[in-house]
């Protein structure tokens, strides 16, 4: 029994090939392309361990995934491979739509031409699961209802749109070729090997290194936050018991402004490794100018994937956020390995010196 993994060298990905190989002997074939984000450093621990086969390569050559197909007879593919930061989407929006729609497009045709030659046993048990982002739903209001699955799709920046528009292209797949799919969008994710280009990582690393930690705006953007081993076990259930077809939402149940989550950070920091000079990391906070377009408020009713499937996340923000801090400070090495010359001129165009 073998599954394939695409983008399993990024932040999700690579959690996901890490827990599914700590609980599961079945082979793991995992496809990374390798950009700025993908970093094999997160799953050094499974060097020499044949369960554990690395390939890189791009999700849009078809010949190179139909090859691997073709190998090893996978009976699932998760697909997480895609562009993820709405700030580089706003400066580079091409990047984008060749992962996450050219990308998606080739995939599912590699998987299709593979699925159809399959014996009929194996056809019918085959999975195509397509990891996606609350970011589709758009934006809501403070007494708006939290996205359930039925939501129209209304995305506000050139990566959220490139994500409606893989999930649309899976969802015609399905109903067009009978491909048989499952999409999960989920809320905010943050947990460890997190690459310190989001906000939790980010406002961790500045802090210990007495930089500025820069919010947007007025810091009240809510998010809704979903500790990513959370989101992994949602995964799992989703593709042992998930109905063809279907989509289900994934989250925290934990909605907080990005001001609150940063004030947290900074607590927990004070607890866990304060300052030689008694200050607090609070006084670090810088505000700085909004990004354009900047969603309000996300919120994820994951009702549909409890009642049906019976998942809901196991940490609170509280246990999760301490779980990551924690993390990154015991952890530098694999935080210095990312953060390359390349990252810190980024970090100094997007949000100042």
């Amino acid at each position: 029994m073998t599954i394939l993994v695409t983008g399993g060298a990024g932040f999700i990905g690579g959690n996901f090939v890490l827990d599914w190989l700590a609980g599961c002997d079945e082979l793991l074939i995992n496809v990374d392309k390798l950009t700025y984000a993908g970093n094999l450093d997160t799953l050094k621990s499974l060097d020499g361990d044949h369960r554990h086969i690395f390939v890189r390569a791009d999700i849009g050559n078809r010949d190179a995934l139909s090859r691997l197909l073709a190998e090893h007879q996978p009976r699932a593919v998760i697909n997480f491979a895609a562009e993820s930061h709405v700030d580089r989407s706003i400066t580079g929006p091409g990047e984008f739509i060749q992962t996450n729609v050219v990308g998606t497009f080739n995939l599912l045709e590699s998987v299709r031409s593979y699925w159809t030659d399959l014996a009929a046993m194996k056809k019918s048990a085959f999975r195509f699961l397509h990891v996606s982002t609350d970011e589709v739903y758009g934006t809501l209001a403070a007494n708006d209802p939290a996205f359930a699955e039925e939501k129209a799709f209304e995305p506000n920046s050139p990566y959220s749109a490139s994500k409606a528009a893989s999930d649309h292209l899976v969802r015609a797949w399905h109903h067009t070729y009978g491909l048989p799919v499952l999409t999960t969008n989920c809320s905010n994710n943050y947990g460890p090997y997190h690459f310190p280009e989001k906000l939790i990582p980010l406002v961790i690393l500045n802090a210990l290194a007495g930089k500025a930690l820069p919010i947007y705006g007025d810091g009240q953007q809510i998010r809704d936050w979903l500790y990513v081993k959370d989101h992994c076990s949602a995964i799992r259930r989703v593709l042992e018991a998930g109905k063809v077809g279907e989509t289900y939402n994934v989250g925290g149940w934990n909605e907080k402004a990005n001001l609150d989550v940063v004030h947290t950070i900074c607590s927990l920091l004070d607890e866990l490794q304060p300052k030689a000079d008694g200050k607090a990391y609070v006084e670090q906070i810088t505000y700085v100018t909004d990004r354009p377009g900047h969603d309000r408020r996300y919120a994820i009713d994951a009702r549909k994937l409890e009642c049906e499937l019976g998942w809901k996340p196991a940490e609170t923000f509280e246990s999760g956020i301490r779980k990551t801090v924690e993390w990154y400070l015991v952890n530098q090495d694999w935080v210095s390995n990312v953060t390359s010359g390349a990252y810190l001129e980024w970090v100094s165009a997007q949000y100042g010196a």
